[in-house]
């Protein structure tokens, strides 16, 4: 235990590969720092390591969740069912589109929004779904899909926690209609910030690249003699690409990726086994049809407030990460109704869980949580 630093053990840390500062130099060498080759080679990376499907490399998570929504055709008058326990950008994205974000229940044993939950808040005005990962660790997606073919719904992932993850074997950014990405800073993959967005449709696919950059066609534009692109604007297009010097470092922390997660999972597996039968934890609900990109290690414990302040005395960061949203004035305020939102508000919890935490360092936090808080 003595090579285990007692001064902080943080809740997140920022991976960044070693290779990362030659490839980001080489692009500042070159001075074109905007939207180009690396960009495409970072977006077949995706594709090819991750299983995404078309994916659009764009400046940030909050881009992707709201061309989502503009490349979907939600609007005025339109609801989006979705879970509260998600980060306020969720539902932000429905909001600017002019909709309204419909929160249904989740389920207390895992933070994911419930299926029988979403069946009920169903009406004629609701136009998709919205499926949060939490955590990282997949949603009921054939349920979600089946409620969604019923009622002819589109199917958004909020897949932020979860690049990496799959479901029944498949890839997360391979099953819906759109998936949406986060590579902030603090997220298994950065690219200092960024995302993207796969779509399954090659119409949906097409509209996406259009429209993240203003919403011109690059391809098809050509610069004339007199050196401007040709083109008209026939609808709102957004400044979402991502650039060069953010796809350098993408690239470079892509590199290991796989052997990064299995390490994650080992941790984990630290965790559960420790964890499993101590008085007043009780852990997360983890099926075996479905793995998780563990972004987080959570779970619900007793007098949660006492077990802050005992492993935060400890050097030891714990933190709920998100609350439920639907608190929030914008999104209609609290709504005690979601029963199983509001259990979760009380006793969750999640511990460090990152790439720079040693298998030393797991085994303090479990020991410092057996001995009580």
């Amino acid at each position: 235990m003595a090579s285990v630093s007692l001064s902080s053990i943080s809740m997140f840390n920022t991976f960044v590969h070693p290779s990362a500062q030659s490839r980001v130099s080489e692009v500042l060498s070159t001075t074109f720092l905007s939207e180009g080759k690396l960009v495409k080679e970072f977006e077949a990376l995706l594709a090819t390591e991750l299983g995404m499907v078309s994916p659009a490399a764009l400046n940030s998570g909050t881009s992707a969740l709201h061309l989502a929504m503009a490349v979907a055709g939600i609007g005025p008058g339109d609801e989006v069912i979705m879970s509260p326990q998600t980060f306020i950008a969720s539902a932000i994205a429905v909001v600017q589109e002019g909709a309204t974000p419909v929160f249904a229940d989740i389920q207390y044993e895992n933070g994911n929004i419930d299926p029988a939950s979403i069946k009920g808040a169903i009406t004629v005005r609701t136009k998709a779904i919205m499926a949060v990962h939490w955590g990282g660790y997949p949603c009921d997606m054939d349920e979600i899909h089946a409620l969604a073919k019923q009622h002819n719904l589109l199917v958004i992932e909020d897949a932020a926690h979860a690049p990496g993850a799959t479901y029944k074997g498949r890839a997360i950014g391979s099953i819906s209609d759109f998936t949406c990405f986060s590579f902030q800073a603090i997220k298994h993959l950065t690219t200092g910030d960024g995302g993207a967005l796969c779509s399954l449709d090659p119409t949906h696919t097409r509209e996406v690249f259009r429209r993240r950059w203003f919403g011109i066609d690059r391809a098809h534009s050509p610069v004339s003699e007199i050196g401007e692109r040709v083109y008209d604007l026939t609808d709102v297009g957004y400044k979402y690409h991502l650039s060069d010097y953010a796809a350098a470092l993408g690239i470079a922390n892509l590199e290991g990726f796989q052997q990064r997660m299995d390490y994650r999972r080992q941790l984990v597996r630290q965790y559960r086994d420790g964890l499993r039968d101590v008085q007043g934890v009780t852990l997360f609900d983890h099926k075996a049809d479905r793995e998780s990109a563990h972004w987080l290690f959570g779970f619900h414990v007793e007098n949660r407030l006492d077990f802050i302040r005992t492993l935060k005395a400890k050097g030891i960061a714990s933190s709920v990460v998100h609350d439920g949203i639907d608190k929030n004035t914008l999104f209609g305020g609290k709504r005690m109704d979601l029963t199983n939102q509001r259990r979760f508000d009380e006793t969750q919890i999640h511990v460090p869980l990152h790439d720079a935490l040693t298998i030393e360092q797991v085994d303090y936090i479990i020991n410092t949580i057996k001995q009580g808080w």
